[in-house]
């Protein structure tokens, strides 16, 4: 399973970006989709997830300003971000809970994509 994201991108304060993750490979199942984040010097945080169902969950930090999605039919993943604030820098990396025809459910990471926001 190989995830490619998008979307990332240089913004100023209060702006606003779109992420996308796509998955593709010898998919059977993907189940819970999300999104975290790593600042210089920090550790890597979720910033929101989604279930197969649809059930959202978001950080505190991000909660009001970004939204969530993914489309099951197209293994897609996206992250609609508004009133982006400096602290919000950081690389964007998409992850997946999936499994292919044989195998077990794993966790896959993408290789993630930088939000710069300028204050």
């Amino acid at each position: 399973v190989q995830l490619q994201a998008s979307g990332g991108g240089l913004v100023q304060a209060g702006g606003s970006l779109r992420l996308s993750c796509a998955a593709s490979g010898n998919i059977f199942r993907i189940n819970a989709m999300a999104w975290y984040r790593q600042a210089p010097g920090k550790q890597r945080e979720l910033v929101a997830a989604i279930t197969r169902g649809g059930v959202t969950n978001y950080a505190d930090s991000v909660k009001g300003r970004f939204t969530i999605s993914r489309d099951n039919a197209k293994n897609t993943l996206h992250l609609q971000m508004n009133s982006l604030k400096p602290e919000d820098t950081a690389v964007y990396y998409c992850n997946v809970e999936a499994a292919t025809p044989m195998g077990p459910l794993y966790n896959y990471w993408g290789q993630g994509t930088q939000v710069t926001v300028s204050s």
